[in-house]
């Protein structure tokens, strides 16, 4: 049940921060490099929950 929980959360986290990510390149007035960095934060977010919530924890 732990797991299914994290996957559940994990997967709607990650659609959320891709679709707040891809909502800023649907605007005409910002360019692909003005949203690169954000691309790059929510790439590093996604990586770090899916490594706290699945990495090998030795307690």
């Amino acid at each position: 049940m732990n797991k299914l929980t994290s996957i559940l959360g994990c997967a709607l986290c990650i659609a959320f921060l891709i679709g707040l990510a891809t909502t800023l390149t649907r605007s005409m007035m910002i360019g692909f490099l003005d949203v690169l960095p954000v691309y790059i934060l929510m790439g590093l977010v996604i990586l770090m929950m899916l490594y706290e919530a699945f990495g090998d924890k030795k307690k």
